[in-house]
């Protein structure tokens, strides 16, 4: 009887551990999704800096919003080992790699007005005071951020009862969508 008991729990424990990763991937946290939003505004200033020759505007907001930034990095940094365990450091990588790479994209397809585009973000970012209306900016700008997850409390509380709070868009064609 107790081997059973003891085979059983080696089992279920096996099984959390092969599932618990996907279980926690299911969704993100509201504080997470401050920090996904504020690293896709911060990436979109990058690329715009790169871009548009807005160094020093780059520069003032990554002075202002240093706390913020680093803050926002170690959070996202803390999702990733969480969800994806031994693999979160590869996951993370990959992320600031698609993040930076989907929004150089979309930089280039907007082509010469890319920059007439853009340049208007840095002077509305610097106006802002926290990280959290830094992310809301990012949502309002439909600024592009492929960590498309679902807000842990979007998938616990009923969509009628629940505010429309969206997250910044994952492509090009959903941020003009959701602005029509």
């Amino acid at each position: 009887m107790r081997r059973k008991f003891s085979i059983r729990l080696l089992i279920a424990g096996a099984a959390m551990a092969i599932g618990g990763p996907a279980i926690a991937q299911s969704c993100v946290q509201a504080n997470e999704r401050t920090a996904f939003e504020l690293r896709a505004l911060q990436s979109q200033l990058m690329v715009a800096a790169i871009t548009c020759q807005r160094d020093s505007d780059y520069n003032a907001f990554v002075r202002k919003f240093q706390g913020e930034l680093g803050g926002a990095y170690n959070t996202i940094r803390t999702h990733f080992r969480r969800t994806g365990g031994a693999q979160g450091q590869r996951a993370l990588d990959g992320y600031i790699t698609t993040l930076a790479n989907e929004q150089s994209q979309d930089g280039v397809r907007q082509g010469s007005r890319f920059c007439q585009n853009v340049t208007p973000l840095f002077q509305v970012a610097l106006a802002q005071t926290n990280a959290s209306s830094l992310a809301e900016l990012s949502m309002e700008r439909n600024v592009l951020n492929p960590h498309d997850v679902a807000s842990c409390s979007d998938r616990a509380t009923p969509a009628a009862s629940t505010p429309a709070r969206r997250p910044a868009a994952s492509t090009r064609s959903a941020a003009v969508t959701r602005n029509r």
